[in-house]
């Protein structure tokens, strides 16, 4: 045949292979899910829960980086209700990150449709109701993003995989627990801890001489937990979507929000084993145990359950200073995720952000240098982006504590343009941990220390192998630093993980802005975006 047929026939089937590839890697999942009340027993007592198509916890998603996610929301509770995907950078897409200050929440008997890609992403992710406390009473659930098959991985491909939930839980109901914070008073101490739902109940079946991936969430409200299985070291390779250095614990400390991915080796002798968790930091020590079966095993577990450090602070954080990037390791891309050199890049601008707690107008609230957050009833994204007046202004918060002590209800955003590289200080001053979640990116873990932070202290910082998470605890009367490449435009929250303190101010928005106009910063509002508050009369689509 002639060669002049055979180019335009050859590079024709390259073309079909290219795009039957593309479908392949970056396909569309498509669910629809209906949220409902119905009755639960993690407790052995029935309880109000909040489900998702029956479920409780949620359905696990199972994606593969750059995936597409559709999931079509339909609201049966007698709430507005949001969905937030914890981790998930939204590039480009902040409409679809689901809290308060991006979206409208689904009104009671209606829906919504959540649109977004898994752009360059792998790793262990949840997703929750970002609205009042209803992720007291369930509807969260996994996120589980795998790597495209032409990406390698830096570990030998384990033989199977395990997905926990664990968290924290209370015997009063959602709305019992949402009055309380309501008329000023702190939500009580939890009363269990859970892992997929269940108090001493799940197990999970492997064969000996088999490695299996652990993928662990702290999906709890409040309290933090140390994680272990009796007789088998934990491999860390992953944190929120980071490959680590692989060091071996015998435990780990997963704060609330947090996510870790470990190798477990099955090389005990055939048997049942203690899978243990339990409480850190609080004054009750609560415990939960499920069961790691090897296959044919007869022999349940048995021998004293593992003692966990529940108060050794410095154990703790001496333990999170040796979490460290995987300087050598692919990512999402084929690119090694040590090529992005943090540590040299001038620092734009440092917030030093202070939490506080305390009395006004005669109820309890939480504060961030001075400002104790309150959301409007305009999605800040809304009034953003069609110049609504009187929602909000970059002035209310400062980018350091007021030297008074005074706490003021406002509407705290802080303006940042695209690209900025930012240093971000969180002081806690109080005798509780604290935990720190931001949406829209990952940040870099440079520091830990304790008392007061000062300038001098950035010599101690590690500029070189930190570790990129999205959720990072803050110890009680300490400091922790990160760094943050602010390189996705749009509306984004930056939250305590501890439901109590979000919920009574302790949040606020970072507007990652420039007066480009432009698809390859941001995308157009969605075509079915819903309209409340100030922009309730605009004009639809």
């Amino acid at each position: 045949m002639n060669k002049a047929i055979l180019a335009p026939i050859f590079l024709g089937v390259l073309a079909c292979w290219s795009a039957i590839s593309v479908i392949a890697e970056d396909r569309s999942l498509f669910f629809t899910w209906e949220i409902t009340s119905g009755t639960i027993f993690p407790l052995g007592v029935p309880q109000e829960g909040i489900l998702i198509n029956g479920q409780f916890p949620g359905p696990t998603i199972e994606a593969i980086t750059n995936d597409n996610i559709v999931v079509n929301v339909i609201n049966k509770l007698d709430d507005k209700f949001l969905i937030t995907w914890s981790g998930v950078k939204q590039r480009r897409t902040s409409w679809q990150d689901g809290v308060i200050g991006t979206n409208c929440p689904i009104p009671p008997n209606s829906n919504w449709t959540y649109k977004f890609q898994l752009k360059d992403q792998i790793g262990t992710y949840t997703y929750f109701p970002s609205t009042k406390i209803h992720k007291a009473a369930g509807g969260f659930g996994a996120l589980n993003i795998a790597q495209r098959s032409v990406i390698s991985i830096p570990y030998p491909a384990p033989d199977g995989e395990f997905t926990l939930l664990i968290g924290d839980w209370y015997k009063p109901n959602h709305k019992v627990l949402r009055r309380l914070l309501d008329v000023g008073k702190s939500l009580p101490l939890p009363d269990a801890l859970l892992i997929n739902g269940q108090k001493d109940f799940a197990v999970f079946t492997g064969e000996a001489g088999k490695t299996y991936k652990f993928r662990v969430s702290n999906v709890g409200l409040a309290t933090s937990i140390n994680f272990q299985i009796q007789d088998h070291s934990l491999k860390l390779i992953e944190v929120e979507g980071a490959h680590t250095l692989q060091e071996t614990y015998k435990s780990l400390d997963i704060h609330v929000g947090q996510s870790m991915t470990f190798l477990v080796t099955l090389d005990k002798s055939a048997g049942d084993y203690y899978i243990f968790a339990s409480s850190r930091f609080i004054k009750t020590n609560l415990t939960t145990i499920a069961t790691l079966r090897y296959s044919g095993s007869n022999r349940k577990a048995s021998g004293q359950l593992p003692i966990d450090p529940t108060i050794d602070l410095d154990w703790s954080m001496k333990q999170a200073r040796t979490f460290r990037l995987n300087l050598t390791a692919n990512a999402a891309r084929p690119n090694p995720q040590g090529s992005f050199h943090y540590g040299t890049i001038p620092v734009m601008r440092t917030l030093l952000l202070a939490n506080s707690k305390s009395i006004v107008n005669g109820k309890l609230r939480y504060a961030v240098n001075g400002i104790s957050h309150i959301n409007p009833s305009t999605p800040l994204k809304l009034a953003d982006y069609f110049n609504l007046p009187g929602v909000f202004d970059l002035n209310t918060i400062k980018d350091v504590p007021s030297s008074g002590s005074l706490v003021k209800l406002g509407t705290s955003v802080i303006g940042f343009a695209l690209h900025d590289f930012a240093e971000i200080i969180f002081q806690n001053n109080e005798n509780t941990i604290q935990s720190w979640h931001l949406d829209g990116s990952s940040f870099y873990v440079v520091g830990f220390g304790n008392g007061i932070w000062t300038p001098d202290v950035r010599n101690t910082y590690n500029l070189v192998d930190g570790i990129t998470r999205y959720t990072v605890q803050v110890y009680p009367k300490s400091w922790t630093t990160i760094l943050v490449s602010l390189d996705n435009k749009g509306m984004w929250n930056l939250r305590s993980a501890i439901w109590e303190n979000r919920y009574l101010g302790q949040e606020l928005y970072m507007r990652v802005w420039n007066n480009e106009q432009s698809l390859y910063t941001e995308t157009n509002i969605p075509l079915n975006a819903l309209f409340c508050g100030k922009a309730k009369h605009l004009p639809k689509f």
